[in-house]
């Protein structure tokens, strides 16, 4: 707990590191897509007939999106590949926040049973100079902070 008057500043968006079992694919360039809904489920009680009451239902997760440098490493399209020809490998990882010196962890979400639904290749300009950037979206089973 931060003492009255100690200013306490929120961790940045670019220290980050994905972390998937089995795979040591570099460094993303970008994750997205962490969350969770639990629907609403609205019913009225007998004799109350005025207010709604709302309970929870299902909760579904958000899909994590990936964004990394097209690099010579295969990993990532072979995990996808797999998927295409039918073989679904879930795999558990991890979307970890490293403070300002890279030394700490001071953030993590752990998402379970992922599978890559959708691949993207890079688009490509023979006037640009922008890095090539492949998509990689992760559908899982769940996701929580540890």
């Amino acid at each position: 707990m931060a003492e009255t008057g100690q200013r306490i500043d929120p961790f940045r968006n670019f220290n980050f590191l994905v972390e998937i079992d089995g795979i040591a694919q570099g460094t993303f360039i970008e994750c997205s897509g962490l969350g969770a809904t639990t629907e609403v489920i609205e019913t009225r009680e007998g004799g109350d007939n005025t207010t709604v009451r709302k309970l929870p239902g299902k909760t579904t997760y958000t899909d994590i999106t990936l964004k990394w440098g097209l690099s010579a490493s295969k990993e990532l399209w072979k995990w996808r590949e797999q998927v295409i020809h039918g073989t679904v490998a879930r795999k558990n990882g991890s979307v970890v926040v490293y403070d300002l010196a890279n030394r700490a962890e001071v953030a993590r979400w752990n998402f379970v049973a992922a599978w890559p639904s959708k691949w993207e290749g890079a688009a490509f300009n023979a006037k640009g100079n922008d890095i090539a950037v492949d998509t990689l979206v992760l559908s899982h089973e769940g996701i929580a902070r540890a």
